[in-house]
């Protein structure tokens, strides 16, 4: 099947290429102005007369001198632009010979009184100027009531994966706005997925500064792939947006509503959905945003300083929420609903948003597990179901003012209130090398919750009348409340030793509390024109309580458990003071800095509460973390940068607690009061470059790291037993290097484009199994292509193919070391045919292989949709789709860690039928009309 897909695809582009062949020439010139001077850098595009259609594209040179190879000997429209000049336009006529040699290309300087008329009457498919690549979106013909995410597969240079990733010219786009707001916060998928890609006027394509160097008016060198979409006139003067309602076989149904309403101050966004499809549509960093990390914009956590030592929120004793299913494994239903309303003037920027989404969710997993000791090992299988729901609340509220020219104040709230339930069964046997079984445990289990998170900051920042000399100072609370109520049942057997036999009846509630106070000071001097010296504080005061309470019950009889009911507060105090020089100057870009940094925990821990013999930890540590960070900006869109920081973890209340948690008796967990804190030096660097005449674009990156008193989860398995005990030990010696490589380029410009990567990943890991160290070494090899092909507005082919191996050894066990081999290809094709009918093909065919284990699994997933446009101005769409028409949909991954291999199968959603209707809403009529349908 592979095969067949890749010869596919190679025989399309051939015949491409042979129809693109034949009676070919070449258009040459130069671009001057009315003096004679060389315009360098002038965007050249050559457009096909009947539909301004873009065929091909380039630059001039530092010479003003330009050349179009390969071309069909057919008329064309050319194009100039140059800023600051009235566009240049002229049809070229092939002249006899290989070489129509145009001459000097004359361009006005762009007069005042001209430029609105320019600017309505030679708008260009693209435009080019430094690191900004803009695009004009009606020259880029999509289906109707395509996405901005379809919209930008078409563009020339950039990529949209199958789960909406989004990469321009090879590197991560990071934020995506709309007309230079935000849109539902940091999520850039919210826009691409959710917004029409008719209502796009123009595409931005650049590298922003970061937020830092906007703020701090001192630029750090650092850039961040961001993409602006420019709405048209129309929708920002009326309401747009889109209904779907889907029916399909097995009692699936689908919905979804969107509307927005945008003006030059104001962006207001409706958007709900339903459906039993497993497509929940929330992005998992959401919780993030509750922990001060949100970083739409520099600052927002408050924490002023380099990354070196900088404190993250520490370990999360507190109930979390559940997710639910992720889109692909299981059976969920989801629904969702908010509205999104950003209000933004010179001096005022109110960005505020409620979202709420509920998830009912079916796993039914069946895993087998390998365990690997010295010179044996051992097997574990486990069916088991969860039953889930959760529901999330989630308001956020970010309010910016501009006080003057010198001060600003920031809020920012955001919170999430959750609820949820779920229940699990399990069935776990293990066995003997020998294949004779050895325990078994039946679990029945489950568990209500509730949580409230909330973060809260304040911010002032002030700029002195010396450029690039600053202040700033920050103060927050975050609060992580939570409750809930379990039930546990287990009936454990162990064949060779049936003392140990034992059945748990339990209840556990658990109520814990989290308030954290945090502060920070900024301050940047400058020494001279190019040298800054930056200095901060940050401060941080947590206080958890945990309150625990275990009863075993018999009938309906309870009884407090006193191995297992606790009482725990925990006080946790972070000081880090930092300074830094800079050195910036013709796009070198360097800093050195140097913090302390001190934790201080103090623990205290009892049965009940009311009881004055507590067991307490008290620790304190001290670190100096050092930070370079290097960032050189080559010019001519080519940058190197290179990182190395200290990052520093304390050990986890939890960890430190002397507590023996029986509570599985198949896995025993024991705290360690000897913990230390975990270190960990980081160096990265990189090299990446766009060439934005041909648009060839290279991404090369590297990384090391190396842990000093890692905490590992050291293991003991009672080899009579199988009884499985886990304690935290510090382990020094753990690393991880690795590289990436990724090259892109046009082999027909604005037809056929070719990426290419490939990436090397090797890791070291050690721990104690049955105190002896295992060290496991795993080397993971990645390659990758990516081809696509839009040959004209009525076909396109994307496709990829993807080759993974990965090589595992371990010390205490040689005979167990393995290989993994997976691979992955895949095609998207989009065909216009007749009468307005579409045709929609998307094929997945994925391969898993493990020699050692005698695994071998292959995967083809084939989705067909057949849709076509109808009522008045199209704004109906009838879509019939078929979903895993082949029904090979099995859910299926490979683990490989420390000294276990797992292999996990989750039955999940496969082959079934749906029938849909989409309905577009325009504000207004100009918005309706569509060229070329």
């Amino acid at each position: 099947m592979k095969k067949i897909l890749l010869l596919l695809s190679l025989f399309l582009h051939v015949m491409f290429a042979q129809a693109q062949t034949g009676g070919r020439f070449t258009i040459k010139g130069a671009v001057t102005d009315t003096t004679g001077a060389a315009l360098p850098a002038a965007t050249i595009m050559l457009l096909l007369p009947a539909d301004s259609s873009l065929t091909n594209f380039g630059r001039s040179n530092k010479e003003g001198a330009f050349e179009l190879k390969n071309l069909k000997r057919i008329p064309y429209l050319l194009k100039v632009s140059y800023v600051g000049y009235v566009p240049f336009q002229t049809e070229v006529v092939p002249a006899d010979g290989e070489v129509t040699d145009l001459g000097k290309l004359k361009m006005k300087v762009l007069q005042k009184e001209l430029y609105e008329v320019v600017i309505k009457t030679a708008r260009a498919p693209l435009s080019i100027r430094g690191d900004t690549v803009e695009f004009d979106a009606r020259a880029f013909k999509v289906p109707p009531g395509s996405t901005v995410e379809d919209l930008l597969r078409k563009l020339p240079g950039m990529q949209v994966d199958a789960d909406g990733n989004i990469k321009a010219h090879g590197e991560e786009v990071k934020r995506v706005t709309v007309d230079g707001k935000r849109f539902f916060g940091e999520d850039p998928k919210m826009a691409t997925k959710n917004l029409p890609a008719e209502a796009i006027n123009k595409v931005q394509v650049f590298n922003g500064k970061s937020e830092q160097s906007k703020v701090t008016g001192v630029d750090d060198g650092k850039r961040e792939k961001t993409v602006n979409l420019e709405l048209k006139d129309s929708h920002k003067k009326g309401g747009f947006g889109k209904a779907v309602a889907g029916v399909g076989t097995d009692s699936r149904l689908e919905g979804k509503v969107s509307y927005n309403r945008f003006d030059d101050k104001q962006q207001f966004s409706l958007l709900g959905f339903g459906n039993n499809t497993n497509q929940s549509g929330i992005a998992r960093n959401d919780y993030q945003d509750f922990k001060g990390s949100q970083s739409f914009n520099w600052g927002d956590d408050g924490d002023f300083g380099f990354n070196s030592g900088r404190y993250y929120g520490g370990d999360d004793i507190t109930i979390q929420p559940s997710w639910g299913g992720g889109g692909s494994e299981g059976f969920t239903k989801n629904w969702a609903g908010g509205a999104n309303y950003n209000y933004d003037t010179k001096k005022t920027k109110v960005s505020t948003s409620y979202f709420y989404n509920q998830t009912n969710s079916i796993m039914d997993v069946r895993s087998s597990t390998e365990n690997f000791l010295t010179n044996d090992s051992y097997s574990t299988l486990d069916n088991n179901k969860t039953l889930g729901f959760t529901g999330n609340h989630r308001p956020s509220f970010r309010f910016e003012k501009a006080i003057d020219s010198l001060n600003t104040i920031i809020l920012i709230s955001n919170s999430r209130i959750n609820r949820g339930d779920g229940s699990y069964e399990s069935f776990q046997q293990s066995f003997r090398n020998e294949g004779i079984l050895s325990n078994q445990s039946t679990v029945n289990n489950s568990s209500v919750y509730n949580s409230l998170a909330m973060a809260n900051l304040f911010m002032y920042r002030h700029k002195f009348k010396k450029k690039g000399k600053n202040f700033a100072v920050s103060a927050g609370y975050n609060i992580n409340n939570s409750e809930e109520d379990k039930r546990l049942s287990s009936i454990n057997r162990f064949l060779q030793d049936s003392t140990l036999n034992s059945e748990i009846n339990q209840r556990n509630e658990t109520e814990s509390t989290r308030g954290n106070f945090k502060g920070s000071l900024s301050y940047v001097e400058p020494l001279s024109k190019s040298i800054f010296w930056e200095s901060f504080y940050n401060f941080n005061m947590r206080r958890d309580k945990v309150d625990r309470n275990v009863f075993d019950i018999e009938g309906n009889l309870q009884e407090t458990n006193p191995f297992l009911t606790r009482y725990y507060a925990n006080d946790f105090t972070y000081n880090r003071l930092g300074t830094s020089f800079r050195y910036s100057s013709k796009g070198l870009n360097l800093s050195v800095g140097l913090a302390g940094l001190e934790f201080k925990l103090k623990g205290k821990f009892v049965r009940d509460e009311a009881e004055a013999d507590f067991t307490r930890v008290n620790r304190t540590y001290f670190s100096w973390v050092p930070n370079v960070n290097l960032n050189y900006d080559l010019k001519n869109n080519r940058y190197l940068y290179l990182n190395y920081g200290l990052e520093v973890r304390e050990p986890s209340i939890t960890d430190l607690q002397p507590i023996v948690d029986n509570s599985n008796p198949l896995y025993i967990v024991e705290g360690n009061p000897d913990l230390i804190p975990a270190s960990m030096h980081n160096i990265y660097g990189g090299y990446q470059m766009f060439n934005p005449a041909s648009f060839t674009n290279l991404y090369v990156n590297m990384f090391y790291s190396y842990n000093i008193n890692q905490v590992v989860y050291n293991r003991t398995i009672n080899l009579e037993n199988l009884i499985t005990t886990t304690k935290p030990m510090n382990i020094t010696g753990g690393s991880n290097v690795g590289g990436y490589i990724g090259f892109g380029f046009p082999i027909k410009k604005t037809k056929s484009n070719l990426n290419l990567n490939t990436g090397i990943n090797l890791s070291n890991n050690i721990t104690y199994i049955n105190n002896v160290e295992n060290e496991t070494r795993t080397n993971n090899f990645n390659f990758g292509a990516r081809l696509d092909l839009t040959p004209s507005d009525v076909f396109t082919l994307y496709t990829n193919a993807n080759w993974n191996l990965n090589y595992s050894k371990y010390s205490i066990n040689t005979n167990q070391n393995q290989q993994i081999f997976n691979s992955n290809y895949g095609a998207d094709m989009n065909w216009k045919t007749v009468k307005d009918i579409y045709l929609n093909a998307r094929f997945n065919y994925m391969t898993y292989k493990n020699d050692q284990f005698g695994f071998n699994q292959k995967q083809p997933i084939l989705n067909l949709a057949v849709y076509k446009v109808v009522l008045k101005s199209k704004k109906g769409e009838i879509r019939l789709t078929a979903y895993d028409v082949f029904k090979k949909n099995l859910g299926i991954t490979q683990n490989v860690n420390q000294n276990y291999y797992t292999e996990r199968r989750v039955a999940t959603l496969s082959r079934y039928f749906m029938l849909s209707f989409t309905y577009n809403m325009r504000g207004i009529s100009a918005s309706v009309r569509r060229s070329n349908f």
